[in-house]
């Protein structure tokens, strides 16, 4: 599901013919040598492809422990263009330093869950990604949020339900021991750890989970001005189920254990930590938070119209 309504600025020196025209100056890239899907290539093949751009290239291939220390140098270096090819906390990291003014940013799909680079490109490989936003390219703004102050641009989950993430994740990396005893841990708290939410200064409500979702991804918000945002409270584990199965066939909000409306803004409140999913990334937040919708958070490098997926 995408959304791309936003006022787009065409690229500087734009060619007709793809990477014939320099439109970039210099363009920073880091790549997570060990990364979803990278391959061992993938350094090298990033290489050859943007040297089509006739842009100076940086270009950093470096562990998963030195990756967020990459991605800062990076943007320090105030490049046209980051390229990062990476897992999901990096693609939001990389956003989240470039912000509404500074590089343009190209976040490519080499993690598990891929959320933003997915919202940005579609089911593409990261190759063709990179070929197609280069060759069509758009700078484009996006709009984002926060969660306490930590930004997140695809979707937020809020409450119980985030602690099935590291239950999905360990089930990909082929560890069912740890995918088990995550699973044990989400089950044990589900329902019991119920969340009380407001939305834009409105009445206190409550519920299991809470999810906000980007204009980036939610089709529903048609002037893109705002968060949407679904409370899940099912009443027991078979209402789960159920809902679970909505989502997978893409009509949970018809739920009626499922309630949507749009906003810019709220708090939420529990008696225990928050778990809460920002863009894949699970974090453990305070027993009260605020979140607020950031109405240009970054700007991306993406295919133009008529070459995205539908």
């Amino acid at each position: 599901m995408h959304s791309h309504a936003m006022n787009a600025e065409t690229l500087p020196n734009r060619d007709a013919e793809p990477f014939a025209s320099p439109r970039f100056r210099r363009i920073a890239v880091v790549v997570n040598t060990a990364g979803g899907g990278v391959g061992p290539d993938a350094a090298a093949e990033m290489e050859a492809i943007l040297a089509h751009s006739g842009a100076e290239l940086h270009l950093a291939s470096v562990e998963p422990k030195d990756i967020d220390a990459a991605v800062r140098a990076a943007v320090k270096t105030l490049p046209d263009l980051l390229v990062t090819l990476a897992g999901d906390g990096t693609a939001r990291l990389a956003a989240e330093l470039c912000g509404p003014d500074g590089p343009l940013l190209a976040p490519l799909p080499g993690g598990t869950m891929n959320m933003l680079p997915h919202a940005l490109y579609g089911e593409r490989d990261w190759r063709q990604a990179l070929a197609s936003a280069l060759s069509t390219g758009l700078a484009q703004p996006f709009p984002g949020g926060t969660v306490s102050g930590r930004p997140f641009y695809v979707a937020a989950i809020l409450g119980a339900p985030a602690l099935w993430a590291p239950a999905r994740e360990a089930v990909r990396y082929g560890n069912l021991k740890r995918a088990f005893l995550y699973a044990r841990r989400a089950l044990a708290r589900a329902f019991t750890g119920r969340l009380s939410f407001e939305l834009d200064q409105g009445p206190r409500v409550k519920a299991e989970a809470l999810m906000l979702i980007s204009p980036l991804i939610s089709e529903l918000c048609p002037d893109h001005s705002a968060l949407e945002a679904i409370a899940l409270d099912p009443r027991h584990a078979l209402e789960a189920c159920r809902i679970g199965v909505s989502a997978l066939l893409g009509d949970f909000r018809s739920d009626p254990a499922v309630s949507a409306q749009f906003c810019r803004g709220g708090r939420a409140f529990s008696r225990r930590p928050i778990p809460c999913l920002l863009d894949g990334e699970l974090h453990r937040l305070d027993r009260e938070v605020e979140f607020k919708f950031l109405p240009r958070a970054f700007r991306a490098l993406v295919p133009a119209p008529d070459a995205r997926p539908h």
